[in-house]
């Protein structure tokens, strides 16, 4: 999987996920929480009984209009993912959120993170309609310069507000990319 070129996809419907990308994403996201990564299990270690259920559930609430899975494959491997979700209701049906950013470790600092970042604004923008996206990352490791280098903008915290163990107490970071 180390080499090849990046192939980028999305996800849109239940139906769409095979067992085996259902493997990879489950694999993946007990990869990422594991080593460290903020991808929504905040107390490593994870194994498939809390993964895989996590999995089903987005899956489950894949649908065109509302939420999708932004895949990255390397010669046909999954190296990476992230859900783009946004609310029907016309008063905030203008801006998403993403979701479980993530990049299989091995793989980690060769841009597949950042390219399903940009990838997700173009889908975000001409196919769901979105005006902005949102986030909340985990401060303290670095995911604030990350988003900021893909034109992220902070726009407050939450000061203390994720508690990882006792002392270790994290600002979530809210962020914006607007517009798209």
């Amino acid at each position: 999987m180390n080499g090849g070129p990046l192939d980028l996809r999305q996800v849109a419907a239940p139906g769409d996920v095979t067992p085996e990308l259902r493997r990879a994403l489950v694999e993946c996201w007990i990869e990422v929480t594991n080593a460290g990564g903020a991808a929504g299990f905040p107390f490593p270690p994870i194994d498939v009984r809390q993964a895989a259920p996590a999995v089903d559930s987005l899956v489950a609430s894949l649908a065109p209009d509302t939420s999708r899975l932004v895949i990255a494959s390397v010669n046909g491997h999954l190296a990476g993912w992230l859900n783009v979700r946004c609310d029907p209701f016309e008063l905030v049906a203008h801006w998403g959120t993403l979701h479980h950013v993530q990049t299989r470790t091995g793989l980690r600092g060769r841009g597949i993170g950042a390219a399903l970042v940009h990838h997700v604004r173009g889908i975000a923008r001409d196919e769901m309609g979105l005006e902005q996206l949102r986030l909340a990352a985990r401060g303290g490791d670095g995911l604030e310069d990350f988003y900021g280098r893909l034109g992220w903008r902070e726009t407050g915290r939450w000061p203390g507000a994720l508690r990882l163990a006792p002392g270790d107490d994290r600002d979530e970071v809210l962020m914006i990319l607007a517009p798209l």
